[in-house]
């Protein structure tokens, strides 16, 4: 699982900082989450191929979280894309979209699929053989979902030795993967745990953007591997989390530590402060593992 940060900076971009979008690779998937101004600028920069992205999910109708959704998508035409490509974001995406497509008269040569969100309980919006992605509700000024990424469990592995001594023809290690019980060239029955071993633990990431303080989320993100959430504010303006609907450095930790999960990545700082370590010393008071985000740069976890 690998997550490359493109910007993760609140409010407006700067010559430097760059506001709220990022690009997990799951399971064979190139999911990119949220498209603030300038992301397609970022993908270029970091050489993110724009063919390997299919799937878009955007948080809110913020323009620091979705003003480059519409230049990315008019890219994507003057490539010549064909592939098709799925957007999932608050009613109302299609309709910002279209009508700047339609102004322009700027329609795509591919398939453009709009899925609006308005539902207020977590939900299944993407899944295949491999990957489930949820929607997580936030509380912010406007509605806002977060987005839960989880790997399916994967296919046992071959213990080759075991599978060899149990005289097990090849034309059945299909079957063993899958976790059948097969018979050997003898007619003999195998137990599968005998030959097998179980398939590495699926990863999963949880992407809370823009939220005030919301307990509610944690059944839903419970022991995630990875949480990013949103930290706007340290202690020192902690006052103006309530009123913003945004969160701290050390509520994001608290969310983290109560939902058990592996590492906390915090994000969407606000451009008043001059340095980022601040942040990380105010979560690791109330939770241990914290990562930084910062423009540009990649984790793999």
């Amino acid at each position: 699982m690998k997550l490359s940060i493109l910007g993760c900076y609140s409010a407006t971009p700067r010559a430097l900082t760059n506001t709220t979008s990022q690009v997990l690779e799951i399971n064979n998937h190139m999911f990119l989450i949220d498209c603030g101004e300038g992301t397609q600028v970022q993908l270029r920069k970091h050489k993110i191929k724009f063919n390997r992205i299919k799937h878009i999910f955007i948080s809110h109708l913020h323009g620091d979280h979705f003003f480059g959704l519409v230049g990315l998508i008019s890219t994507f035409r003057l490539l010549t894309r064909e592939t098709d490509l799925h957007i999932y974001g608050p009613k109302g995406i299609k309709e910002v979209v279209t009508l700047q497509m339609k102004l322009a008269d700027s329609w795509t040569n591919y398939k453009l699929f709009f899925h609006e969100l308005t539902s207020k309980e977590s939900e299944l919006i993407f899944e295949d053989d491999k990957v489930e992605v949820y929607t997580i509700p936030l509380n912010h000024r406007v509605y806002t979902n977060g987005y839960l990424f989880k790997e399916k469990e994967g296919e046992r592995k071959l213990d080759i030795n075991a599978v060899e001594d149990a005289n097990i023809d090849i034309a059945y290690f299909r079957k063993l993967k899958q976790g059948f019980d097969v018979e050997n060239r003898e007619g003999v029955l195998i137990d599968n745990k005998k030959v097998t071993k179980p398939a590495n633990k699926p990863k999963s990431y949880a992407f809370c953007s823009d939220t005030m303080y919301k307990e509610d989320i944690i059944p839903i993100i419970k022991n995630v591997d990875v949480l990013y959430h949103e930290s706007t504010f340290l202690e020192k303006h902690a006052h103006l989390a309530p009123k913003t609907k945004h969160s701290t450095a050390k509520e994001a930790a608290t969310i983290a530590k109560l939902a058990n999960v592996g590492t906390l990545l915090l994000g969407h700082y606000s451009t008043r402060y001059d340095g980022l370590n601040a942040f990380k010393e105010e979560a690791q008071e109330v939770f241990d593992n914290v990562e930084l985000s910062e423009d540009g740069k990649t984790f793999e976890f």
